[in-house]
């Protein structure tokens, strides 16, 4: 794994962790070996504020440097209480007037968060049906992207908020009842049935965190790191710690990208581990042997930068 970071840190001195790096690349995608280049945005939604505005805006420059070909959104889409309906005035706050970009106007395939789950969750996947972006099939779907030389990678969207046990007679999260065996037995059906080059799990709670101890979620470990283990799955990306990490456990990529507004502090992280409290977003490309991402924060900084290869 090739870890870099950037030295142009103008806001904060909390990033921790990380070596000196290159900036972000600004070749366009079609200038250099087929890949998929795509954005990744979490913990978002408060009408622009607590810097959302100004991620959104950068993270829309960034999409145009790499020629994005789509957004994937970790939850908690929509701040404190998700969304009321497919007219919630949210919709065009929090969401179509904030990521105006050209370069945002691609697909946003979409997950669910525990603040999602506050508000109406089936206008969450209406509102599919009336936007040319925004994709929320399912609670919990998969979907495949093939590139020019025959590269597949599989992307398996989860729906998490039901595992954590919190929740579970919360008077405001609304998930009591839901089945979660039926969504692991699906997983690991798609796993183990897919035939992709790359296999990436999307969820909004996290296994691991570089924080740990009541910052890692024993819920999520227990019915998914072995599944995530067994089926060859390179990376786990997730939201909901309210910052940008990244650490490995077994050879899976734990990756947090939580902050498309509001932050929370960060502890300095053990070698090899990357934390940062900075707001921001995350840029990937995918190619055929590599797997590399960047965090970049609301001032355009690219705070870090790893490869992932395709083989443990």
């Amino acid at each position: 794994m090739r870890a870099k970071t950037s030295t142009s840190l103008s806001r904060r001195s909390l990033l921790l962790g990380a070596a000196p790096a290159l900036g972000l690349a600004t070749l366009p995608a079609q200038a250099k070996a087929p890949a998929l280049d795509f954005a990744v945005i979490g913990d978002w939604g408060r009408r622009g504020r607590w810097q959302q505005r100004e991620v959104a805006r950068q993270m829309g420059r960034s999409a145009a440097a790499i020629g994005s070909r789509f957004v994937i959104s970790v939850g908690d889409n929509f701040y404190e209480n998700g969304v009321a309906s497919v007219a919630d005035s949210q919709w065009q706050s929090s969401f179509e007037r904030i990521y105006t970009d050209p370069a945002l106007m691609t697909k946003w395939h979409v997950i669910l968060g525990n603040h999602d789950y506050q508000g109406d969750v089936d206008a969450q996947l209406a509102y599919s049906a009336t936007s040319p972006r925004w994709s929320l099939p399912e609670r919990y779907y998969a979907r495949t992207e093939t590139l020019a030389d025959g590269t597949s990678v599989e992307f398996f969207f989860l729906d998490t908020s039901r595992y954590i046990r919190s929740y579970r007679h919360h008077p405001e999260v609304r998930v009591q009842g839901q089945d979660k065996q039926a969504q692991l037995d699906w997983l690991e059906r798609v796993l183990a049935g897919s035939q992709a080059t790359w296999k990436l799990v999307v969820g909004h709670h996290q296994l691991f965190t570089v924080t740990g101890q009541d910052h890692d979620y024993p819920e999520m470990i227990g019915p998914f790191k072995p599944l995530l283990d067994r089926y060859g799955v390179r990376a786990y990306i997730n939201g909901h710690e309210h910052n940008l990490e990244h650490i490995v456990v077994d050879g899976v990529h734990y990756i947090t990208c939580g902050a498309g507004s509001a932050t929370s502090p960060v502890v300095t992280p053990p070698p090899g581990q990357f934390a940062s409290d900075h707001h921001g977003f995350m840029t990937m490309r995918l190619e055929a042997e590599a797997l590399g991402f960047s965090f970049i924060d609301d001032t355009g900084a690219t705070l870090y930068q790893a490869d992932i290869p395709r083989r443990a």
